[in-house]
């Protein structure tokens, strides 16, 4: 039997071998400096921040050494934002049961110690992120270790610290609203048919229909965020071919890369809930 720790692991590859993922690296598809062995690479780097999240050790902590084993290969940032979805479903199936409710209780519990953890992960990786507002100037996660300071100064909790990004990061969103669409996610892969890296390219697309990727905001803007997610409609419609959606975003450099964390979250809730490989 996987321990948390190890599905976790598994939906980092699983999530990375379906396919097709309009915009997102997988078995078909790379980018030129990006491509699927550092995935598969960074998966099995973050082994370890992922056991020790299972053991019960400090969030914070957990995250950045995910973060750090992660980065142990030449394409940089793979699965940041999946990581930090990761490491508190990991640690909830790891100190109790596998819930919403037991996962916002591991929010609830994070403290100062935990937001400074993730403050020094971006040491270890570039992370695409916007400029902060001016009054969180001081706290920009670009400064990393040398915002710590702040943080203590402010109290501020891991929470606190991505509670004030859910208007512009569908990740951090995830950490105030219980897990909602991973867990939505995560029951759109157990029911559904065939393989599941099939199930799981399946539930990306009906993700990334269902609202605008908050990366594609990042990287590129609103309109084009939403293009995307009517492109993805069409296809879920049959009047567009999702391959070829994908080579289109691909050679656009246009990489939905929240939806696909949030693909990675739903299958490992969906492994610990007992889905078979």
């Amino acid at each position: 039997m996987r321990t948390p720790a190890e599905n976790a692991q598994l939906a980092l590859l699983l999530e990375v071998t379906a396919t097709p993922k309009p915009g997102n690296v997988d078995r078909d598809r790379e980018y030129p400096d990006l491509r699927f062995e550092h995935f598969m690479t960074g998966a099995v780097g973050a082994s370890e921040g992922l056991r020790m999240a299972a053991a019960g050790e400090p969030i914070g902590e957990s995250f950045e050494h995910a973060v750090d084993g992660m980065a142990d290969q030449r394409g940089g940032n793979t699965q940041f934002g999946a990581l930090l979805l990761l490491v508190p479903l990991v640690r909830a199936s790891g100190t109790g049961e596998l819930t919403p409710e037991h996962a916002a209780e591991v929010v609830e519990e994070t403290t100062v110690a935990d937001a400074a953890g993730f403050y020094r992960a971006f040491e270890h990786v570039d992370v695409g992120i916007d400029d902060p507002p001016d009054e969180m100037e001081a706290l920009d996660v670009r400064r990393g270790a040398d915002a710590i300071p702040e943080l203590e100064a402010r109290e501020l909790t891991l929470e606190d610290v991505l509670a004030a990004s859910v208007e512009r990061d569908g990740v951090a969103r995830e950490w105030v609203s219980r897990f909602s669409r991973s867990f939505e996610i995560a029951e759109r892969i157990t029911s559904g048919e065939g393989s599941v890296p099939d199930r799981a390219a399946r539930a990306f697309l009906e993700a990334l229909a269902s609202e605008p990727d908050t990366f594609v905001v990042k990287r590129h803007d609103e309109a084009t965020a939403r293009e995307v997610t009517e492109a993805a409609r069409a296809a879920l419609r049959g009047d567009a071919d999702p391959d070829a959606l994908a080579e289109e975003l691909v050679d656009a450099g246009v990489n939905p890369g929240t939806t696909a964390d949030l693909v990675a979250a739903g299958l490992f809730i969906a492994l610990e809930d007992g889905l078979t490989v």
